[in-house]
C-alpha cells in the first residue's frame, strides 16, 4: 500500500451543488431560495445572538468588572506535596512537572507552608509563602527565588 495511492471509497464524497446554472439543473433562477422574503436574500441572516426580537442574552445581563491581562497567577504547591523527594534533591517546577505535581513546566509556581518537611532540599519556586522559607530553612535545606 501507498500513501499516493489511497482514494476514498465510491460515493463518500458528494458534488458540490451547482446553483444558479439555468432551469434543466431544478436549482436555476431562485437558486433554491424561493421568492422574496429575508431568506432569499443575500445577507438574509441574523447573527448568532438573535433571539427573534426578545432582548438577547448578551444585553440582559449586566456588565460589570474588569479583567487584568497582565496579572500574574501562580499554581500552589504546599510543602506536604514535596516530601515525596529524596534527601537533598533540587526541586524545580520541571521536577514537579515530571513527579505530576504540577501540569506545566512554565507555570509560576509558589511554595506554600501547608505540611511539614523533615528532609533538606533546594527548592526553586517563583514565589514562596514566609512559613514555607522557615520550614524549608528549619530542616536543613535552601531557597531560591527564579
Amino acid at each position: 500500500m501507498r500513501l499516493d495511492k489511497l482514494s476514498l471509497p465510491e460515493g463518500a464524497k458528494r458534488a458540490k451543488k451547482r446553483v444558479g446554472r439555468g432551469i434543466g439543473s431544478g436549482l436555476g433562477k431562485t437558486s433554491g431560495r424561493g421568492h422574496k422574503g429575508q431568506r432569499s436574500r443575500s445577507g438574509g441572516t441574523k447573527g448568532p445572538m438573535f433571539e427573534g426580537g426578545q432582548m438577547p442574552l448578551v444585553r440582559r445581563i449586566p456588565k460589570r468588572g474588569f479583567t487584568n491581562p497582565f496579572k500574574v497567577r501562580y499554581v500552589p504547591v504546599n510543602l506536604r506535596d514535596l516530601d515525596r523527594f529524596d534527601e537533598n534533591t533540587v526541586i524545580s517546577p520541571e521536577t514537579l512537572r515530571e513527579s505530576g505535581i504540577i501540569k506545566r513546566a512554565r507555570d509560576r509556581i509558589k511554595i506554600l507552608g501547608d505540611g511539614e518537611v523533615n528532609k533538606p532540599f533546594v527548592v526553586r519556586a517563583h514565589a514562596f509563602s514566609r512559613s514555607a522559607v522557615e520550614k524549608i530553612e528549619q530542616a536543613g535545606g535552601k531557597v531560591e527565588v527564579i
